[in-house]
């Protein structure tokens, strides 16, 4: 009877592993390494790759070194070459090679070759096995090929010359139609391609422009190395995107949800000293008008009001200078026209926000005095806001820095100094109609 049971139950997990490996992915990712070596290490390989395709890299990589050495093989050598670099990539030097050197030759080096990229390069986002033909090959003879490996994605299929060097691209669709005599040679076309140390935003900004279904990645004389695939390219631009995000908040790229505490400390306490030194200077920027707001408490309680419309107004503009370059629809030269939109937006925003918050602290405070006042700043520090957040991303473009990372915390910086600058100044200059 609890065999019977027992049957049922792992009949249970294998189906649920074969039908929903996102699901799965997801709850493993929550439960002990411990409790999931049984599991697997019933399950043949088949069965866990999908699951192992869809884990986070660093949960991925424990699990495989808890499993059995051979169920561990039989799982890397069936993922994808792409998935199974980044998960290599987190396990130690020492379980790296050991399992590798379990793998056949051909798949062993491939691997180790696209280790040797740097992370978010193209060399580590390609797929070494890509299907290449001589110019003088036929539709026919590429079409069986095909067939023998059906099951891969493939889009396109790229034509070398003898020393290996990409010479041209037939897309699938046109290879289907083409008569079986038919020379690839005929039905090619010039290829994109990208060199394997190019960065991963290099690759989605290639993606972007050309609208490509896989983009084959060449070494420094351009001989073909691998393809990145469809599905690969649009991972990575949502992976790009949200590296910007976190970038501008001053996290780390490559920190996870999972990854180790160590790791997110030394990666986020940097930035967060950076930042406290900021909100010095801006506090410094109050302590100079001290008096004035010793003798007007009012203007203590509306800082907040100014400081927050005017950051609002330079995320905005920052938000939409950084989409512009990640997109490559603007240029840094372009930053005059760009700076000259957002101050025209900015001013029109400002004079509209101003009119409002005027009339609110009219009627709060029951002087007009103060009522110009704030009006007159929100005004200023919102033009000031908008044009930093043009000019601060295309600076760091400019020096060869990435926008993202610090981005965001120089814009807070120069809207608090100018909010409270602007604010408390003119407060101090027109202090005798307050």
């Amino acid at each position: 009877m609890r065999s019977a049971a027992s049957h049922g139950f792992s009949a249970l997990a294998r189906g649920y592993l074969q039908q929903f490996p996102e699901e799965a992915a997801r709850q493993i990712e929550t439960a002990p390494v411990g409790e999931l070596v049984p599991l697997f290490s019933r399950e043949a390989a088949v069965r866990a790759i999908p699951v192992f395709d869809r884990l986070a890299s660093n949960v991925a990589a424990d699990l495989l070194q808890a499993l059995p050495p051979d169920t561990a093989r039989r799982i890397v050598a069936g993922m994808d070459p792409v998935r199974a670099a980044s998960v290599l990539g987190w396990l130690d030097e020492p379980a790296r090679s050991t399992l590798l050197e379990s793998l056949e030759p051909a798949q062993a080096r491939d691997l180790r070759a696209m280790a040797e990229y740097p992370p978010d390069t193209a060399g580590r986002l390609m797929d070494p096995r890509v299907l290449a033909f001589r110019e003088k090959a036929t539709a026919g003879e590429a079409l069986a090929r095909l067939r023998a490996v059906r099951g891969r994605a493939v889009a396109d299929v790229f034509l070398t010359a003898e020393d290996g060097q990409l010479v041209g691209r037939v897309g699938l669709d046109d290879l289907a139609v083409a008569p079986p005599g038919e020379t690839l040679g005929a039905l090619s076309t010039a290829p994109a391609s990208i060199a394997a140390t190019a960065a991963a935003a290099d690759v989605v900004a290639l993606l972007t422009d050309r609208r490509l279904t896989s983009l084959p990645v060449v070494d420094f004389e351009g001989r073909l190395l691998g393809v990145i695939r469809h599905d690969t390219l649009v991972t990575t631009a949502q992976q790009d995107v949200a590296a910007d995000i976190q970038a501008m908040v001053g996290a780390s790229r490559e920190e996870r949800a999972l990854s180790r505490v160590s790791f997110a400390v030394r990666k986020r306490l940097p930035w967060l000293e950076i930042n406290l030194l900021t909100a010095f200077l801006a506090a410094g920027v109050v302590g100079l008008f001290e008096a004035t707001i010793t003798k007007f408490t009012a203007l203590a309680v509306l800082l907040p009001v100014v400081a927050g419309q005017s950051g609002n107004t330079g995320a905005q503009a920052l938000a939409v200078t950084m989409r512009g370059l990640a997109l490559r629809e603007i240029r840094v030269a372009q930053w005059p026209r760009v700076a000259r939109k957002e101050l025209t937006v900015a001013f029109l925003n400002g004079v509209a926000i101003a009119v409002t918050t005027s009339v609110c602290v009219l009627y709060w405070s029951g002087s007009p005095g103060l009522a110009f006042v704030i009006g007159s700043a929100m005004v200023l520090s919102m033009i000031a806001a908008g044009v930093a957040g043009v000019i601060i991303p295309m600076m760091l473009t400019s020096f060869g820095q990435d926008p993202a990372q610090s981005s965001s915390i120089v814009l807070t910086t120069v809207t608090d100094v100018v909010g409270f600058a602007s604010f408390l100044g003119i407060a101090t200059a027109l202090s005798g109609v307050l």
